[in-house]
């Protein structure tokens, strides 16, 4: 690692490269500076159409798109953006009403008004992509345009939570005129109402924002616009931050690099500033149910009785993650240590036992996938450290394979996969996103999991509660079902780090309560 000083001198040296990129350059117009930053990120959109993906896409989509409702920096209760009004108007929870700001537009200078939140809505609902958000409106029955600024949501049933689901990227709002209800919109262009418009984008690369001069709604706005560089790999993401050619990381630091950014200021040698936050990002098996081995419950029984999470992220994440034995993570509210509580410390003789118990004595084969351009370059060895523990109890022959986010998309959703790795994001900060996602026969990871317990009881009987607190033993109930069934199992919970220049401020604002950066709160220490 560099010393302090060599680090600043190297910084000088690429200052014109980082005008030349936008980064504190010089306004053009006025002689003011321009207020611009560039972030570098190693999760990429899979898409710009915000029907077509529910994953981190919507990264971007916070930023240019636009929701009725929003979830403020101090609060976790969803409060009006697009709109100036949303609430419940019955008892049941079963009717939304929503009336939307004065005179709003797209960035196509088309109106937003009723009849586009209408067909935001019902596009996402028919076109009903694979890879989309329509699940997340599944307790959604029609949508009533009661005037040109009012829109009524009539719900199946009640569902104190779809505020929330109004505050997520998966409810953007957009133009009719540019999105089509019958088919997605394709190429490098999109049409919101957002703090930003897209101003180019390049597929894997690069996109830069601008600020939205148009733009109604609850954010304000820090900068004037913000490149967003996408790095396949984290090391050289790093290597641009150190030299000056970005200004923050985050997401995709590997937990070396962490480390070594935390060393570098308890000595006072980097001009980098390390940003730890509590994180509800999880990590998670799936188990897919068409496979002749993982449908059988002993054989993830003992999956789940061998795996050693606390090993996992001390070998693989140098404790820049925490163990997790629950598919609701600590810190929400309603969380328990279900498996933890259900299978106690790992145990080889407790995993043969249930093997043996079912009739299996020989080794069972398994292939486990993952995304190896995801979630940061620790992912490989994360699963290669899994394959040890569970080849080292002489119960299993573990097989991992690896591929691009675009091909382990399909296979998963095609039922390519026996076992998978995910990670998960929460869509709004409420226990009910960490289970209903994943539940019944079509749920986010494609692979149905049948549970009348769980879909026809628990989580019904949870939604029906307007004060989330009260709904906690529905959840706690539900995650015992979870450590049962074993369909999904935990395996860690993240920490939030961002890594950026110390004259950048704002960063403790940007992250929202669904861990999605909000670029507006970013800007420079000296442009303010």
């Amino acid at each position: 690692m560099s010393d302090r000083n060599g680090l600043l001198r190297t910084a000088a040296t690429v200052l014109p490269l980082a005008l030349i990129a936008g980064c504190s350059s010089l306004s053009g117009d006025g002689g003011g500076e321009e207020r611009s930053l560039v972030v570098g990120t190693t999760s990429a959109p899979s898409s710009l159409d915000p029907a077509a993906a529910w994953d981190g896409s919507w990264e971007l989509y916070r930023n240019i798109y636009q929701t009725l409702m929003t979830v403020p920096n101090a609060g976790s209760s969803p409060e009006p953006d697009a709109a100036s009004s949303c609430g419940f108007t019955d008892s049941s929870n079963r009717a939304y009403r929503c009336t939307l700001r004065d005179d709003l537009t797209f960035s196509s200078g088309s109106p937003l008004d009723a009849r586009a939140v209408k067909h935001s809505f019902d596009r996402t609902r028919s076109l009903k992509v694979k890879s989309g958000p329509s699940s997340l409106l599944s307790s959604l029955d029609r949508v009533e345009v009661a005037g040109a600024r009012t829109v009524v949501f009539h719900l199946k049933k009640p569902d104190a939570t779809f505020p929330f689901v109004l505050s997520t990227p998966g409810a953007s709002l957009i133009d009719p005129a540019e999105y089509p209800m019958s088919k997605l919109r394709k190429g490098s262009e999109a049409t919101g109402s957002g703090p930003y418009t897209l101003k180019s984008y390049t597929p894997d690369k690069e996109a830069v924002l601008a600020r939205n001069p148009d733009y109604k709604g609850a954010a304000k706005v820090r900068n004037d616009s913000v490149t967003i560089r996408y790095f396949a790999q984290s090391s050289r993401m790093v290597k641009d931050l150190k030299s000056g050619r970005i200004d923050l990381t985050y997401r995709g630091l590997t937990p070396r690099q962490i480390t070594a950014f935390q060393d570098g200021e308890a000595q006072g040698k980097d001009a980098v500033e390390l940003n730890e936050m509590t994180g509800t990002e999880i990590h998670y098996l799936v188990f897919n149910p068409k496979d002749p081995q993982a449908r059988k419950p002993a054989v993830r029984e003992a999956v789940a009785q061998l795996v050693d999470r606390k090993a996992l992220v001390r070998r693989v994440y140098d404790r820049t993650a925490d163990p997790l034995y629950s598919m609701v993570p600590a810190g929400v509210t309603g969380h328990t240590n279900s498996f933890l509580d259900r299978f106690g410390e790992p145990s080889k003789a407790k995993a043969r036992a249930i093997l043996r118990g079912a009739g299996i004595e020989d080794k069972v084969p398994l292939t486990l996938w993952y995304a190896n351009d995801r979630y940061g370059e620790a992912t490989e060895r994360e699963f290669k450290e899994i394959k040890r523990q569970l080849d080292a109890s002489g119960l299993f022959d573990i097989t991992v394979e690896g591929r691009g986010w675009g091909d382990f998309q399909k296979g998963y959703l095609k039922g390519d996969y026996p076992v998978f790795g995910r990670g998960w994001s929460a869509d709004f900060p409420d226990a009910d996103n960490y289970i209903t996602p994943f539940v019944g026969k079509d749920n986010a990871m494609g692979t149905p999991y049948p549970s009348p317990e769980l879909t026809d009881k628990l989580l019904p009987r949870s939604r029906q509660q307007s004060d989330r607190g009260t709904a906690g033993k529905s959840f706690a109930a539900a995650q015992k079902v979870m450590a049962k069934d074993a369909r999904l199992l935990p395996l860690w919970q993240g920490k939030v780090y961002i890594a950026s220049h110390k004259d950048v401020a704002g960063v403790e604002w940007a992250i929202d309560a669904s861990v999605i950066m909000r670029m507006w709160e970013l800007y420079k220490k000296s442009s303010w």
